[in-house]
């Protein structure tokens, strides 16, 4: 007979790299389970939203946290991220951002055999069946495509409905986003803030362009919006919904990660999951139905993540986030976070 058991040890030193979208929470979540297993952290937040890791550090070093246990560093990601990556005393590599980046910083960690979690893009579909609730489906899905002008890695920009419901969804739809108020972000009633730069401002704005080659219907928005007052120089752009367009175009293929959804009619189930998968992406969908047979068919046939049914960004922290294919590599979150910034030793002792 022999007892084995489990041990966990930190790594040592690991890297974290986030974003601009949600600076202070994806920092954050980074950050906390990789000091809870034991390791320090050298962290860098986006470039572009530099402020809230800066007064995060400042807190630390307020309460007492010890010298060299967190490390925010500033600067451009080309210039530090290889330096984080492939240190030879930097074990694990925690990324999260652009499938394009992510790419780099695995070719970079490759050859080390680093610990590597990759969290990436995102071209999520939202499934809208004829069974279900209608006017819950029309609200979150306004609010799963425009929230945060649209740059969250979750929104649901790809919205597939059931032919049946398609005109009566549409007309409800366009109604609900043309009721969004784009002011100033300070406002409590402000519902759509500006793009975080004039670089990505530009970007969506090409995308528009692109579509309108493609042959694109604009059912709302589709131009820039020009403030008065405090934001007058701000980057807003108007909520965009999309139609006519198939499933193998451009702008239902590429991440835009903007206020734009595009709007898409499916006849049967088989149709809706093989649109639903049919982009490089596997991050996050959504499913609309009071059917639970429905549901739970569909969800298993998803290649995603993660998958909401009847709701969205309903988030337990405790269960495991990630994507597959584009969207990422490893999971996040709760004991999957804890695991990957440990080492894991069994011992077997012969009794």
């Amino acid at each position: 007979e022999a007892l084995n058991f489990t041990e966990m040890s930190p790594l040592g030193v690991v890297s974290c790299i986030s974003p601009w979208n949600l600076p202070l929470y994806l920092l954050s979540w980074k950050i906390a389970p990789a000091l809870a297993a034991g390791n320090c952290v050298v962290a860098k937040p986006s470039e572009v939203t530099p402020m809230t890791a800066y007064l995060l550090s400042k807190i630390c070093a307020d309460v007492g946290l010890p010298a060299g246990v967190l490390n925010i560093i500033h600067g451009l990601g080309p210039k530090l991220g290889p330096m984080m990556i492939e240190n030879p005393q930097v074990k694990a590599v925690s990324f999260t951002g652009s499938t394009r980046v992510g790419r780099e910083i695995a070719k970079m960690a490759a050859p080390h055999f680093k610990k590597v979690s990759l969290e990436m893009g995102g071209k999520n579909p939202n499934i809208i069946f004829a069974d279900c609730d209608f006017d819950e489906a029309v609200n979150k899905s306004v609010r799963a495509a425009f929230l945060n002008q649209g740059q969250i890695c979750l929104c649901g920009s790809r919205i597939l409905v059931h032919q049946s419901i398609y005109a009566k969804f549409r007309e409800a739809f366009v109604a609900a986003t043309l009721k969004l108020k784009q002011a100033d972000p300070l406002n409590e009633d402000t519902d759509q803030g500006a793009i975080v730069s004039q670089e990505h401002y530009q970007k969506i704005l090409a995308c528009l362009e692109l579509a309108k080659s493609e042959g694109a219907n604009f059912l709302a928005g589709g131009r820039s919006v020009k403030l008065t007052g405090p934001n007058e120089k701000g980057w807003f752009i108007e909520p965009t919904i999309i139609e006519g367009l198939g499933p193998s175009c451009k702008t239902n293929q590429e991440e835009i990660f903007g206020p734009v959804a595009t709007l898409q009619s499916f006849e049967t189930e088989e149709e809706a999951i093989a649109n639903a998968n049919s982009t490089g992406y596997g991050l996050a969908a959504s499913i609309w139905t009071r059917d639970q047979a429905i549901a739970r068919r569909v969800s298993s046939r998803l290649e995603s993540g993660i998958v909401w049914v009847n709701c969205w960004m309903l988030r337990d922290l405790r269960t495991p986030f990630g994507g597959v294919k584009e969207s990422g590599v490893g999971r996040e979150g709760g004991d999957y976070a804890l695991k990957f910034f440990s080492d894991i030793k069994n011992v077997c002792i012969k009794i």
